[in-house]
């Protein structure tokens, strides 16, 4: 039986504006963002939207230690959920703007 390490999340005091910005600089994380910004959780499948499971690794990677993404494993399962409160809390309005912007 495999067990899988939980993931590491960055406390929300140290979430720098510089790794928020890297991560949203990519149009493939900021869907997944927008996406996550709109449901309560998502799986990893629900947010792939047709790339390679490899590169989604890498997005979701950046995602969580920018602090936008915390991801929970249940079973094979990989739950997200935005980190909306924690960057609301830090970065009061923030997120709200950026999400505002047209695609």
């Amino acid at each position: 039986m495999t067990v899988m390490r939980p993931y590491k999340h960055p406390d929300p005091s140290t979430f720098a504006l510089e790794r928020i910005f890297h991560a949203l600089s990519d149009p493939a994380r900021l869907d997944i963002v927008r996406h996550l910004d709109s449901v309560e959780r998502a799986t990893c499948g629900e947010l792939e939207f047709g790339r390679p499971k490899s590169s989604m690794s890498h997005h979701f990677r950046i995602l969580r230690e920018a602090g936008l993404v915390h991801t929970q494993t249940a079973g094979t399962t990989h739950l997200n959920t935005l980190r909306r409160q924690e960057l609301d809390a830090r970065f009061p309005g923030l997120l709200g703007a950026v999400l505002k912007q047209p695609r």
